[in-house]
């Protein structure tokens, strides 16, 4: 099969720590196009990728696929346009703002006969990969409680307006949430309820910046999901707690660090913790007790790229379903109702 050419939206932050590294040295993309309004990005990182000025120029006969990584507000008319130009498409999350736009997307997706793909990278963190292995092992026994963070420090807003305008479908909800709430999907299904508290804390501020979400499952099963911008010192960023043990990770996935330092992500290892950063897994095992350091399980963001690869290249179903990126959706916009009623909602 000839290599999936690739046209980008955006050239910011997103595409060039998550995705150009990862496209750049897999043979079986190529990213022909860039589409920047004013700057020159793609031309230091992709010198012999062609930067356009208008999103339409993407849409030509020669493109396969489309990546946006644009603001949230664009993410509803591009994906549109591309979906209608018969583009395979991989969206930054959020996808959308809300489910009725999700649903419209999903099924003209469908009607098309075309890959809509989530970027909901985050389960292939590693506390998340190794959990979902621990789990799968029954080393911890039922599980009863998990709290996953995503702590951040940030004295003053965020630099981005667009970020920081109070627009829909921006805020830490949308930015952060959008990946916790997917993890505790993946990891342990669709909850029943949701109860949370979002709160705003910067001086000034138009847009969520912390949040407590609480999801509540059968048989007294709850998930705690925080995030905060004023964390100088972060809590834990994985707990999970069985009637047999516990496993915590205190340390944050490497990855984005790595590609922000300009690792490439070449080979199995490329992110490869030290044990020092591995989780403690406090448990038993063949009737004793042990607590020791548990090894992350082997997983990158680029099996998210493997995955998009077989989902348009063979036609897999693909591990992120649309089905569950529109449930998210309605999970955050009960997470608002919540907050604003201050009472559990069934979901």
């Amino acid at each position: 099969m000839q290599p999936i050419n690739i046209a980008i939206a955006g050239a910011g932050f997103s595409s060039k720590v998550f995705h150009i590294p990862f496209f750049k040295q897999d043979s079986r993309f190529n990213i022909v196009k860039v589409y920047e309004r004013t700057s020159n990005n793609a031309a230091e990182w992709l010198p012999n990728a062609e930067t356009v000025r208008d999103f339409h120029a993407l849409l030509t006969p020669e493109i396969d696929l489309v990546l946006i990584t644009t603001p949230n507000q664009t993410h509803y008319q591009m994906v549109k346009e591309a979906l209608l130009a018969d583009k395979h498409v991989l969206v930054e999350k959020p996808l959308v703002a809300s489910v009725v736009e999700a649903q419209e997307l999903a099924a003209l997706a469908k009607q098309q006969g075309k890959v809509l793909y989530v970027y909901q990278n985050r389960r292939w963190d590693s506390h998340i990969a190794t959990a979902k292995s621990i789990i799968e092992q029954g080393l911890l026994g039922e599980i009863v409680d998990a709290e996953i963070r995503f702590d951040r420090y940030a004295k003053t807003k965020n630099s981005k307006v667009w970020k920081e305008a109070g627009d829909r479908g921006t805020g830490l909800v949308y930015d952060l949430g959008v990946h916790l709430i997917d993890q505790a999907v993946y990891l342990f299904g669709k909850p029943q309820a949701v109860y949370a508290d979002v709160r705003y804390q910067h001086d000034g501020a138009l847009v969520d910046d912390n949040f407590d979400i609480q999801l509540y499952y059968a048989n007294g099963f709850k998930i705690v999901l925080k995030a905060s911008k004023y964390a100088r010192e972060p809590s834990p960023t994985f707990v999970l707690h069985g009637k047999l043990g516990s496993y915590v990770k205190q340390n944050a996935d490497n990855q984005e660090e790595l590609l922000k330092n300009g690792v490439q992500p070449v080979g199995e290892s490329w992110n490869a913790e030290p044990q020092e950063a591995w989780g403690i897994l406090h448990t038993e095992l063949e009737g004793n007790v042990v607590r020791q350091p548990y090894p992350n399980s082997v997983a990158s963001y680029q099996n998210l790229v493997d995955d998009l690869y077989q989902a348009i290249a063979h036609n897999a179903e693909p591990i992120i379903k649309l089905d569950e990126v529109i449930f998210v959706l309605s999970v955050i916009e009960n997470v608002f109702e919540s907050a604003k009623s201050g009472s559990k909602i069934q979901l």
